[in-house]
């Protein structure tokens, strides 16, 4: 059975709680279907904040599914849990074509990011749809290639402000796609971790050269998987600063109010 992300319990214990791995804040979710030009069924969820305006949107992109990758991995799936009541962001995740998660599997196979363009054209569209503002892109490690490779083209590129990219690669992305995002103009944040496994961040400085308004971080410590709190916090700090136009955006580290809990 798919779980409903509206059955979140909370409870209030009266006091500030650090907000833990498991910590699930406020929100109003709803376990979400998108269709692709294709014809595919993806399947996903969309975490929006309880109340107020919504102040952005992230259109989350995950990493390779052949290796582990899918829309609960843990970076976005903590941003689902944070941002909403947090800062005021709406968080979209969903599986790629092929892809399954506790959420389910959608339709097709793994194209290798080649068919996945479709993908991302279908996410964005759901978000144009539903009137999310000031739209996203959030990819991490594969998902990162798919930001690179359509973000700056249509339909995606008229719909979306801008980028964050989580550990990149920079395997199936080519200078052309960086030539596409620099004539965009539109801004790019990348986060390079200092150990990450594939591109580090001299090297990624040097690569993103091609696009001027690009921001490349070097995340001291870190390493491609993100794993610990410590660096877990730094991402999502960094996703809102660049999606609130507020740079060096710290965000709460403890929750005084109704708190639920996940399981890991």
């Amino acid at each position: 059975m798919t779980f409903d992300p509206a059955s979140f319990v909370y409870s209030i214990s009266g006091v500030p709680e650090l907000i833990r791995a498991a910590s699930v804040l406020p929100a109003r979710r709803e376990n979400i279907e998108l269709t692709t030009d294709d014809g595919l069924r993806l399947v996903g969820e969309l975490a929006v904040p309880e109340s107020g305006e919504i102040r952005g949107t992230v259109i989350t992109l995950h990493p390779l599914p052949t290796h582990g990758g899918f829309m609960d991995s843990h970076v976005f799936r903590k941003a689902s849990y944070r941002l909403p009541a947090l800062a005021g962001i709406a968080v979209l995740r969903f599986n790629t074509r092929g892809t399954s998660s506790p959420r389910g599997q959608s339709d097709g196979s793994f194209d290798g990011g080649i068919s996945e363009r479709a993908d991302v054209a279908a996410a964005v569209d759901f978000a144009l749809r539903r009137r999310l503002p000031n739209r996203w892109l959030v990819g991490w490690s594969f998902g990162t290639e798919l930001v690179l490779k359509y973000g700056s083209r249509e339909p995606v590129a008229s719909a979306v402000e801008g980028a964050v990219l989580l550990s990149p690669p920079l395997h199936r992305a080519t200078d052309e796609d960086l030539d596409a995002w620099a004539a965009g103009r539109k801004p790019l944040t990348a986060l390079v971790p200092e150990f990450d496994d594939y591109l580090r961040p001299v090297e990624a400085a040097a690569r993103f050269a091609r696009i001027p308004q690009a921001a490349v971080i070097g995340i001291d410590g870190g390493k491609h998987l993100w794993v610990g709190e410590k660096f877990t916090a730094r991402a999502l700090n960094e996703i809102a600063s660049a999606v609130l136009g507020s740079p060096g955006t710290v965000l709460p580290g403890e929750w005084d109010g109704p708190l639920s809990s996940a399981a890991q």
